[in-house]
């Protein structure tokens, strides 16, 4: 499978397309100085087969599963392999409302926005990120664990107020 196969991604600048902007896109991803922030699949994409967008080697495997009627998968189950994960990433899928992303560099600089809407994904993959609820809002989110609390889990970052 091709990087293309994966991601059929672009740069956006700092202000958020419409939606129509981003038709036939499979993933948009946020980036910064060759650092992948996020990928996102909007509410409206479809594919005739599975196909995920994250790199083969990421942590956190992201895509959409797409089978014909009549598909079986066999039974199974995930072979028990060890692995070292070494950084911590979070998906969710916004179920009702408006949420905005914010994301920043390192030195604290909010740099991107980005609106999900109803039925849109976001892996959170690096970096700085914050959340901002525009509608009343509510998300299936998964991330790996096991959770160790959040003065564990999350490093709070001081950003530019003027940004």
């Amino acid at each position: 499978m091709t990087v293309v196969d994966y991601a059929c991604a672009i740069v956006r600048s700092p202000v958020a397309e419409p939606p129509e902007a981003q038709a036939g896109l499979l993933v948009e991803t946020v980036e910064r100085q060759g650092t992948t922030y996020a990928e996102i699949i909007r509410a409206g994409v479809t594919v005739d087969r599975t196909r995920f967008v994250s790199p083969p080697g990421s942590s956190f495997q992201f895509g959409l599963l797409a089978n014909e009627a009549g598909y079986h998968e066999p039974p199974h189950v995930h072979s028990p392999v060890r692995r070292a994960i070494g950084d911590l990433q979070q998906m969710f899928v916004v179920q009702r409302g408006v949420v905005e992303v914010d994301f920043y560099s390192p030195d604290g600089e909010r740099f991107r926005t980005v609106r999900l809407e109803t039925g849109d994904a976001i892996t959170l993959v690096h970096g700085a990120h914050a959340i901002r609820v525009v509608e009343d809002f509510q998300a299936i989110s998964v991330k790996q664990g096991p959770f160790l609390g959040d003065d564990q889990d999350k490093v709070v970052v001081h950003t530019d107020p003027a940004a």
